[in-house]
């Protein structure tokens, strides 16, 4: 019979506590070659092996504090970090939630059977409560693994999403102080926040005095997008800079009048190039054209 850890109160939850952290080697190393953790921790098993160790201490805390079907457990605090690089490698390997949940599954097996080993001379009934308050708290392990790798690739979404719509929102230089933002494909809130955000950003950084919104290529807008166009004019007059808006559809057209939106103060044109050259003509600035004798025509 295994001794006694010190303070166990004979509670099926202190008896899993107690023999987590007498078994924590022999459980590490049972876990070292389970796929989850093999598949992980190619370069060493030694290193599986002390991950291993860890989410038994973490186990063991948890046990500790009565907790064990509380996701929130402080034990689990120290772990979470770790369990989500576990997770997020799965993920990243091509395996599912199901398949990832399925390898976690795996874990519980070693802990009972060597609990049970240990239980061989216990009641019945204390063996049985002891051995499903360890596999609630297997089950509560399993339940922060899936939580912190579906936030974890939630994040990871979020942070490509952002990317996305930065890349296909560009600000173009076109002249010294005059950029320009060619809008292409569907318009929703967050992408016109990002038009806004970065076209502001550029007038900074180009200390440009004009900035063409071309939407040639944007089929539809909401009134909500639409207001949010006229909140990106708005912001850059603030700023000291003139917002052209060309290439408006007739769709947009009769959005912005069914809104009853004032145009009046908005410069806009129909094509990009008719924007530029309304600002090139404002700064000064002559368009040369060859003649066909040679001679040169302004």
């Amino acid at each position: 019979m295994p001794d006694q850890a010190e303070g166990t109160a004979g509670s099926p939850t202190h008896e899993v506590r107690d023999f987590l952290r007498r078994r924590r080697e022999q459980i590490a190393q049972r876990w070292a070659d389970e796929p989850l953790f093999r598949a992980v921790f190619t370069v060493s098993r030694d290193e599986a092996v002390e991950a291993g160790k860890t989410v038994v201490d973490a186990l063991a805390q948890v046990a500790d504090g009565d907790r064990v079907e509380d996701p929130d457990a402080a034990g689990f605090t120290a772990v979470r970090e770790q369990l989500a690089r576990m997770g997020a490698a799965r993920s990243r390997a091509g395996l599912s939630t199901a398949q990832v949940s399925s390898e976690l599954a795996t874990l519980r097996p070693p802990v009972e059977n060597l609990l049970l080993s240990e239980l061989q001379d216990a009641s019945p009934e204390h063996a049985r409560d002891c051995v499903t308050t360890l596999s609630v708290l297997m089950g509560t392990l399993r339940v922060v693994v899936m939580q912190t790798a579906l936030s974890e690739g939630q994040a990871l979404i979020d942070r490509q999403r952002l990317q996305l719509l930065e890349v296909a929102t560009p600000v173009i230089k076109l002249w010294d102080g005059i950029v320009a933002v060619p809008l292409i494909g569907t318009l929703d809130s967050a992408r016109s926040q990002v038009v806004m955000e970065t076209l502001l950003e550029s007038i900074v950084e180009q200390q440009a005095r004009y900035a063409i919104l071309d939407i040639t290529g944007v089929p539809t807008v909401d009134s909500l997008v639409a207001q949010h166009l006229m909140k990106t004019v708005a912001a850059a007059r603030l700023m000291g800079a003139e917002c052209i808006v060309s290439g408006i559809r007739p769709a947009i057209a009769q959005t912005m009048v069914h809104l009853g939106l004032d145009l009046g103060t908005v410069v806009t044109r129909s094509s990009l190039a008719d924007a530029l050259g309304y600002v090139l003509h404002q700064l000064g600035v002559g368009i040369v054209t060859p003649g066909a004798n040679g001679t040169v025509t302004r």
